[in-house]
């Protein structure tokens, strides 16, 4: 199998889509550390169905000057873990399979790391574990602005849908208001459980 260098952006509790380009078995996933920290963007959000459609929790940021992505830290100042949590359990309890993965999916939000890329790389450990996936990956040693292979570092975005096909599937407000595609990796897990895997490696990728 010939491997594909992929540079890919350390996201909080990715989209479906990330996760897509991250298990792809001809992929080596380098993550990106050192880029300039881009605002509104995955990096510290993650889009969930909430009972009025789709709901952005986001990590809030300390703005203390510094802008690689390894040394953005987290601000604690506001309880947004618990409120996080809230949101999440709110928004999946009346789900498939949020009973069954609730424990584990806790454990992303008794973490407590003062800098965003650690947070993320931990919540990241505890979803591959959830999916039994060990995809091994490493982090970049420096910036480069056209790295070799493909980048990915502006491929996602939290404001327009991406260039990916994937199948509908029943979300728990979809009745209501519709389906809602490439919302974080847990809307999937809650609404596909076992079945998130398969459903993952279906995705249609342009890239």
């Amino acid at each position: 199998m010939n491997m594909k260098n992929v540079l890919l952006p350390v996201f909080y509790m990715p989209p479906v889509s990330w996760f897509s380009v991250f298990l792809d078995a001809e992929n080596e996933i380098v993550l990106e550390q050192y880029e300039n920290f881009p605002k509104q963007t995955y990096r510290n959000r993650a889009n969930i169905y909430g009972a009025n459609g789709k709901l952005s929790l986001i990590i809030p940021i300390n703005h203390n000057g510094k802008r690689e992505m390894k040394d953005i830290e987290i601000s604690y100042r506001e309880d947004w873990r618990t409120l996080h949590w809230k949101s999440v359990k709110t928004a999946y309890q009346g789900s498939p399979y949020f009973e069954y993965y609730e424990d584990k999916f806790r454990k992303i939000f008794d973490l407590k790391e003062n800098r965003l890329l650690d947070f993320n790389l931990k919540a990241l450990e505890i979803i591959q574990q959830i999916l039994k996936t060990e995809k091994a990956h490493s982090l970049n040693k420096e910036y480069i602005k056209n790295p070799e292979g493909i980048s990915f570092r502006e491929k996602f975005s939290a404001k327009h849908p991406g260039e990916f096909e994937m199948e509908e599937y029943y979300q728990t407000f979809s009745d209501k208001l519709g389906f809602l595609q490439d919302l974080s990796i847990l809307d999937l897990i809650c609404n596909k459980g076992p079945e998130s895997l398969t459903y993952i490696k279906n995705v249609k990728q342009s890239y």
